[in-house]
């Protein structure tokens, strides 16, 4: 009996394997790091600082913390200086909607500090991150992982020989309540925009949403193809990928980068954007302290940024515009990059691979049916999968209605019920099916027709489809085999490690929203393993299928009669649901 079943069992042992690896933060470096390298528990020092209070803008706990901030600074052998601006009246207004009307800010302030390089005509390079915290929380993520992050780079560039360029330090502020500082700097709102605004020749900005987990490069400039490729070659352990950055280009988020998005434009400058969004629950939490402030997350954040930063002030030229990379991270081992135009290739030969696996036993009206019968399939376990944690998901809402922060609190547990209610779907569908050649090359054509769509619509982002459907396609054209069947093993295992990593980054970042977002990979990686699957016993199936939903439901009803987070913050405890 176990003979039947260990290609599948092992490709899924190698996937979950495959999925630790690329989720995993880091060890976090000690203070006998190397001086030239980044050390997470040195940046905490700095972190412990930061996140002492609560520090909103316009605050005097805010004001003390910049002056610990330019000390800092200058002890680094900055030149620094405050820049001062009056802030919005409209976002001083939704301030008050947050905190006490007696912290309203009037003036806010950016710090602003350069690094002189060797050659101080050469463009320089920006690093961002903002010094305020929203009303009630320290802050020690957002964005004291960021402010931390770019101190301890400085210190461990300060000293480098090769440092060509200037280096620039923007700590905005005023970003919890309108980005209000970044808007001064890049915009000149209020008037004027700082003086080194066009002395900048590549912008790094450093974010958080939440309290850990794996730091990704999520945003870039339009036309990133030069910038992308160059932190393909120097990013070390690197996490990030063009679907993050097509997604963000048409959410409604918005950070820093936002308000510099016009002035890059315009003059050519590329860049970068790194947050974590893991331990979601410490969002604008009172309980992100130093102490919750995963510290592997801020080794990661720091070491791809050190790694970047690095490259660019050292660097003979910067990147310019040029046409966008499809990008993506295999696990976080390397950058896998490769031009728009790549993915009709493998369009076309994911079409010749699925020809060649409904072709090899024939054709005919049957052979026509099957493949129908396997679409069908697919298009039923996308369906199924789709309702049954759309329903666990309204289950599991608390009576009355939605906290957005509890919601982000509960991620693990919603992650949890997702998965239950997917799998539950996939044993309704496939437990007990074996598909002929022509079934199972009729599972590929509806999510081959999809990666077409997406080619056509989104290139940038449609790798996610056309990569897994290829490369399961040449796993189904794979005969079994002693020498054989491993190499199918290896790839089913590598494609669905994947999927899972991306239904988990997919359910951290927009779960608590939207958990239907596990559909996806759940089908994808439903391709990889078909060819290896053995069907169940009518008793197994049955048994897998009460297990799993018998876990979503009870998983949905605890996050149900769960009392709110103590996470959530002050300003989001009212009478009303908060979305």
């Amino acid at each position: 009996m176990i003979g039947r079943y260990w290609p599948a069992f092992t490709a899924l042992i190698l996937a979950l394997v495959l999925t630790l690896v690329g989720t995993t933060t880091p060890w976090p470096a000690g203070t006998g790091a190397a001086a030239d390298t980044f050390s997470a528990a040195r940046a905490m020092a700095d972190v412990r600082v930061i996140a002492t209070e609560p520090h909103p803008a316009g605050s005097a706990a805010d004001a003390r913390l910049r002056d610990y901030l330019a000390t800092r600074l200058a002890h680094l052998g900055m030149t620094v200086r405050a820049d001062a601006f009056a802030a919005d009246p409209a976002h001083i207004a939704r301030f008050i909607s947050w905190g006490s009307p007696a912290d309203r800010p009037h003036t806010l302030v950016n710090l602003v500090a350069v690094l002189p390089g060797r050659n101080r005509a050469l463009p320089a390079v920006a690093l961002m991150a903002h010094h305020d915290s929203v009303s009630g929380s320290p802050g020690a993520a957002d964005d004291g992982a960021g402010v931390a992050a770019i101190l301890e780079t400085v210190r461990a560039l300060a000293a480098d020989p090769g440092r060509q360029r200037d280096l620039i330090v923007i700590f905005t502020d005023g970003e919890e309540i309108g980005l209000d500082g970044a808007r001064h700097v890049f915009r000149g709102a209020p008037p004027p925009p700082d003086p080194l605004r066009d002395h900048i020749g590549a912008v790094i900005n450093l974010e958080a949403r939440g309290g850990g987990g794996r730091a990704m490069l999520f945003q870039t400039a339009n036309a990133n193809g030069e910038a992308v490729a160059l932190a393909t070659r120097v990013v070390h352990h690197p996490a990030g990928s063009s679907l993050a950055v097509f997604l963000y280009r048409v959410l409604p988020n918005d950070t820093d980068l936002t308000m510099a998005q016009p002035w890059m434009g315009e003059h050519g400058v590329q860049a970068f954007n790194y947050a974590f969004i893991g331990r979601p629950g410490l969002y604008h939490s009172p309980k992100a302290t130093a102490d919750r402030l995963d510290q592997g997350a801020l080794q990661d954040m720091g070491g791809q940024v050190l790694d970047l930063t690095r490259a660019l002030v050292t660097a003979p030229g910067l990147p310019r515009p040029a046409p966008d990379l499809v990008f993506f991270d295999v696990f976080g081992f390397a950058l896998v990059t490769f031009p728009l135009w790549t993915g009709w290739i493998m369009l076309a030969l994911s079409a010749l691979a699925i020809g060649a696996v409904g072709a090899q036993h024939g054709r005919g009206r049957g052979h026509l049916r099957a493949a129908l019968g396997g679409a069908g399939r697919m298009l039923g376990l996308a369906g199924l999968t789709a309702l049954l944690v759309m329903g666990a998901n309204l289950v599991s809402f608390h009576v009355g209605g939605p906290n957005y922060y509890d919601r982000l609190a509960a991620t693990p547990w919603l992650e949890a019920m997702a998965t239950a209610s997917a799998l539950a779907a996939f044993f309704i569908v496939v437990g007990r099916w074996r598909p002929g050649r022509a079934a199972l090359a009729g599972a590929f054509v509806p999510l081959w027709l999809a990666a077409l769509v997406m080619q056509v619509l989104a290139p940038v982002a449609a790798y996610v489809l056309i990569l897994p459907v290829l490369l399961a396609a040449v796993c189904a054209l794979i005969p079994a085999g002693r020498w054989t069947t491993p190499l199918a093993v290896l790839i089913a295992g590598v494609v669905m490690g994947y999927q899972f990593m991306l239904g988990h980054e997919m359910l951290q970042a927009v779960g608590s929203d939207l958990p239907l977002v596990v559909t996806l990979p759940l089908v994808l990686a439903t391709l990889a393993i078909l060819p290896l699957w053995q069907p169940l016993s009518r008793k197994g199936r049955r048994g897998a299928v009460f297990v799993f939903a018998m876990v979503a439901l009870v998983l949905s009803l605890a996050i149900r009669a769960a009392p709110i987070s103590d996470t959530i913050p002050p300003y989001s405890r009212t009478t009303r649901p908060v979305s």
